[in-house]
């Protein structure tokens, strides 16, 4: 890193809640927030926002004729948006970057605007404009009134750290300052459940953790989709409000043998974390949040490229996908909010049937993995 990145502000809304209190109180207990739902024509574990939380939304839904026709996950990016930026105290004025992405982007929407394609033959005028990815930035640009760059992408699971690593590489060239980064996703249909049924991953067998996120010795693929957004407002240089900071990043992309395939010891992972620590000790390296999608392939491959770079001395390993699923485009940057709680409470959360480890005394130093389909790993290392 050339210069200090500091995190100011994060902001979330997902099936734990939408205040970090809130949040917190929620990683202090071993129950998770996944419950099985009725689509058309099946049943299927799902992570969604409550309905109390999700009246907010509602409201937000309701203060602008133009935010009518939104869909949710655009609806999700300006709740934490705005909820973001107020804690870091900045201002339009301010004129910082937006780097928001989606995995999915539109989901309900678009599956709508189809299905009415398909019965009466011909689009609805606010199709296109609607569904498009990038309208997410957009309209949070909007909302928020600031003049400065917008970006939407779509990197699979891992958008929301390529957004962190985007707003950086903005801040590092000298082109901004501050940058809003972070994912949106509402992907809980009946659609796309079928398509990661499809993939043989989605959890099936219900008992008290549907989502066996790092658990090396399961038998089934155990993965559970959530929904939520997490934005994070980044500050170039030292801050005095600084949550944290971000000491290293790393990126890597592995050579697909198939259309969701991962190496047996997840090269990506290796490259990305070993570039993340730079020239940092990884005996220096407290905790790490895993990727660990609940999947058998992704959880192990994950923990043999982490045996590889940190040999015999492993970090404390956790994950939050087993308590609120897998948020595809919105989880890496939900993760990062897991780190910065365990950071700010000096506190490791254990998944509370994982392997047991050795609890570290203090937490300053935590890294924080995502991968998507195609090996595009993203890790970021975060310090007190």
């Amino acid at each position: 890193m050339r210069e200090p990145i500091a995190i100011t502000s994060i902001a979330s809304i997902s099936a734990l809640g939408k205040t970090q209190s809130d949040i917190w109180k929620q990683y202090q207990n071993d129950r998770h927030a996944i419950n099985l739902e009725a689509f058309d024509a099946f049943s299927a574990f799902v992570s969604a926002i409550s309905d109390k939380d999700k009246e907010e939304i509602d409201v937000l839904r309701r203060s602008d004729s133009k935010y009518k026709h939104l869909d949710e996950s655009v609806l999700y990016a300006l709740y934490t948006s705005r909820e973001a930026i107020k804690n870091a105290g900045w201002s339009a004025s301010d004129n910082f970057g937006i780097n928001i992405g989606s995995s999915r982007g539109a989901t309900s929407l678009f599956e709508k605007y189809h299905q009415s394609f398909l019965k009466y033959d011909f689009a609805e005028t606010l199709t296109s404009p609607t569904t498009t990815l990038g309208n997410i930035s957009s309209w949070v640009a909007h909302d928020l009134q600031t003049k400065g760059p917008e970006i939407s992408h779509s990197i699979t699971c891992s958008t929301a750290l390529h957004s962190l690593l985007n707003g950086i590489a903005w801040m590092q060239s000298g082109m901004a300052d501050k940058f809003l980064v972070g994912g949106s996703e509402a992907a809980l249909t009946s659609f796309t459940i079928a398509q990661m049924r499809a993939m043989k991953i989605y959890a099936s067998s219900e008992g008290k953790y549907p989502c066996r996120a790092f658990d090396l010795e399961k038998k089934e693929n155990t993965m559970v989709i959530g929904e939520g957004a997490s934005m994070a407002c980044l500050e170039k240089g030292i801050s005095e409000n600084a949550l944290a900071y971000i000491e290293g990043i790393g990126y890597a992309t592995e050579i697909l043998e198939h259309n969701i395939s991962i190496s047996t010891e997840a090269d990506c992972f290796q490259r990305s974390m070993t570039m993340a620590l730079g020239s940092i000790n990884p005996n220096e390296v407290d905790a790490i949040v895993m990727h660990a999608p609940g999947t058998i392939k992704g959880d192990v491959s994950e923990f043999k490229a982490i045996k590889k770079v940190f040999c015999n001395k492993i970090p404390f390993l956790t994950t939050n996908k087993w308590k609120l699923g897998h948020t595809f485009g919105a989880s890496g940057m939900l993760s990062i909010e897991f780190a910065l709680l365990m950071l700010q409470y000096q506190q490791p959360i254990s998944v509370p049937f994982a392997m047991k480890q050795h609890q570290p005394n203090s937490l300053k130093k935590i890294l924080v993995n995502a991968v998507g389909f195609g090996g595009n790993a993203v890790s970021v290392l975060l310090t007190k």
